[in-house]
């Protein structure tokens, strides 16, 4: 173990403090992932400083010795009845300083708060084949799941496909949308739509699940909102009033140019239907009319969630790399 790095717990992002976690953070995604968008300072300062939607957050900063900022570590420390067993690692070194021991001294910060906050399982996402996944390995986390990562372009020309799905037509249902927090009197129907997401392929993962209700559903676009980030929705809802399915999209403060993927779920009672192509290509034209600024759209899928990954294909995204989900049980006693 290096003797001559610090691992020191954040209470209160500083500035300053905000400014060297993005250095680590940016060095990092350029060796470990060339070509995918680095998050600017704006958006690493309120993900570190906003709260986050049942969880709260530790946060530990490794410097070096003459104080230069060598490696970082989050832990999301889920608070949800359902996910009270549940932490969720982010860890990155700086590549300069990789190999002499820092990412295990920051590794066993994280692991000692979980024992500390009575945390069961901690899990955490590495690139598929990358240094992270063999970090992971070698320090017995075991593999839980795989994700497929897409990217739609939305420059390309010809919108005439996503044009014809989003209009066709689906007798007894209707779409809706909105920015930001749902509206009052779709926010019962839509916390009950989101609790689809519990039946969700996660593999291996000890994830939990979670129960939404109305107060919840305002609560995370409150979250999205405080953080300076956009949230889309497009929803199908039946002619009885009850929401069918619905797709968001994430677009980060700033000048990002790809947008993320959120939920996407279909009621188990309406599936068959093709509503989850419907309001998915709904809101590929809805970002083209509205956020030309916007030219990707990044998800990520289960590779054994064959519907979806059938769907976004259908849609025109395209498979560019993969990550794993990797899971440690901790001792709490």
């Amino acid at each position: 173990m290096p003797t001559s790095v610090h691992v020191n717990p954040l209470q209160r992002v500083s500035a300053v403090e905000s400014a060297a976690w993005h250095r680590v953070v940016a060095a990092s995604t350029a060796h470990d992932l060339p070509g995918a968008p680095i998050p600017d300072p704006g958006q690493i300062h309120a993900r570190l400083t906003k709260p986050a939607l049942g969880s709260h957050r530790l946060t530990w900063l490794a410097t070096g010795v003459d104080g230069t900022p060598v490696g970082v570590a989050g832990l999301r420390v889920f608070t949800s009845p359902g996910q009270e067993h549940l932490a969720e690692l982010e860890l990155h070194v700086d590549p300069a300083h990789r190999r002499g021991g820092t990412g295990s001294l920051l590794l066993a910060a994280a692991v000692a708060a979980c024992r500390t906050e009575n945390r069961r399982s901690l899990i955490a996402e590495a690139p598929a084949d990358g240094p992270g996944e063999a970090f992971s390995e070698r320090h017995g986390f075991r593999r839980a799941l795989t994700l497929d990562h897409l990217v739609l372009r939305l420059d390309e020309p010809d919108a005439s496909e996503h044009l014809r799905t989003a209009d066709a037509e689906h007798p007894g249902y209707r779409l809706t949308g909105w920015t930001g927090t749902v509206p009052d009197d779709l926010a019962d129907v839509f916390a009950a739509a989101k609790n689809a997401m519990n039946d969700m392929p996660v593999g291996d993962l000890d994830y939990g699940s979670v129960a939404w209700d109305a107060d919840r559903v305002r609560a995370m676009g409150q979250v999205v909102a405080d953080r300076g980030d956009t949230l889309l929705t497009i929803a199908a809802v039946h002619d009885d009033g009850t929401m069918a399915g619905y797709t968001e999209i994430l677009i980060p403060g700033g000048t990002a140019p790809r947008a993320q993927q959120y939920d996407t779920a279909v009621v188990p009672a309406h599936r068959g239907h093709g509503l989850g192509l419907w309001v998915k290509a709904a809101m590929v034209c809805r970002l083209r009319a509205e956020h030309p600024d916007v030219v990707e759209v990044e998800t990520d899928n289960a590779d054994d969630n064959v519907h979806m990954l059938a769907v976004n294909h259908r849609l025109g995204f395209r498979s560019y790399r993969r990550t794993r989900e990797f899971q440690l049980d901790v001792p709490t006693t």
